[in-house]
């Protein structure tokens, strides 16, 4: 081989090289961060339960939804407080029996049984496939970091067709503590085994996204309720559509 020729192959290969599709892992070294973390309910979409509540009580689904949904966090807070755990399957049921009682209405059995039951039959979101995709063509971790049991993530990545997406699935159970306890937020890099600065908490709930931010992980608040930003010490780095997780994440972002 003559020093033209070589010359031409070195060429031809330094150029395939430069056309080809990066692998995920070079992506990832490329990426801001290493991985993201979700709650449950960027995930899973929660309306159906409240769907269900009113059909139960026409009329009055709305106002059992907002007082079991905020009876359920109080537990969890309290319960964690007073280091008295129970899982958030405890936590849902002993809720709904108290906003019931305190509406005054009458629940049956099989009534319960379909309203709890529908936090195991969960769908995902119709916009998170595509940033889920991408996040994995990109080499990007993921997991959950929820307070939901393990049992009840694992029966909505089944009912959402979500299998294969998640490396972690991790439920505050495996703690001992609720979040924002620093103890439920530490085990995303403890499972993982990177610096909390390497993996994004994507939030569903603004209090979720300022305890994320305040143990120090990198915070993207999706805030599909359009609340306002909590009037806490630590807000989210960024907040948006789940559709702006993912330039968040890659580094894409102005």
């Amino acid at each position: 081989m003559n020093r033209r020729q070589f010359i031409s192959l070195a060429a031809g290969g330094l150029a395939a090289n430069l056309l080809a599709p990066s692998s995920p892992a070079q992506t990832r070294r490329r990426a801001r961060f290493q991985g993201v973390v979700f709650d449950a309910f960027p995930i899973f979409d929660p309306r159906p339960v409240f769907a269900a509540a009113e059909e139960i009580f026409p009329g009055h689904g709305q106002e059992l939804s907002s007082l079991w949904r905020s009876r359920q966090f109080e537990y969890t807070w309290l319960r964690t407080l007073a280091h008295r755990y129970a899982d958030f399957e405890r936590t849902t049921a002993d809720a709904l029996t108290f906003a019931v009682r305190a509406l005054r209405l009458s629940l049956s059995h099989a009534d319960r049984e379909r309203l709890l039951g529908a936090y195991f039959q969960l769908k995902a979101w119709p916009d998170i496939r595509p940033a889920l995709d991408a996040l994995k063509a990109a080499g990007i971790w993921l997991g959950f970091l929820s307070n939901f049991t393990r049992r009840m993530l694992e029966a909505n990545i089944a009912s959402s067709g979500l299998h294969g997406y998640f490396e972690r699935i991790l439920s505050t159970d495996q703690a001992g503590a609720f979040k924002p306890d620093p103890r439920a937020y530490q085990l995303g890099p403890a499972a993982f085994g990177l610096a909390k600065e390497e993996l994004v908490f994507a939030a569903y709930a603004g209090w979720d996204a300022a305890g994320a931010k305040a143990f120090g992980y990198p915070t993207f608040w999706i805030n599909r309720q359009d609340a306002p930003a909590e009037e806490l010490p630590a807000p989210p780095d960024a907040m948006g559509t789940i559709g702006g997780l993912v330039p968040f994440i890659l580094g894409q972002t102005g």
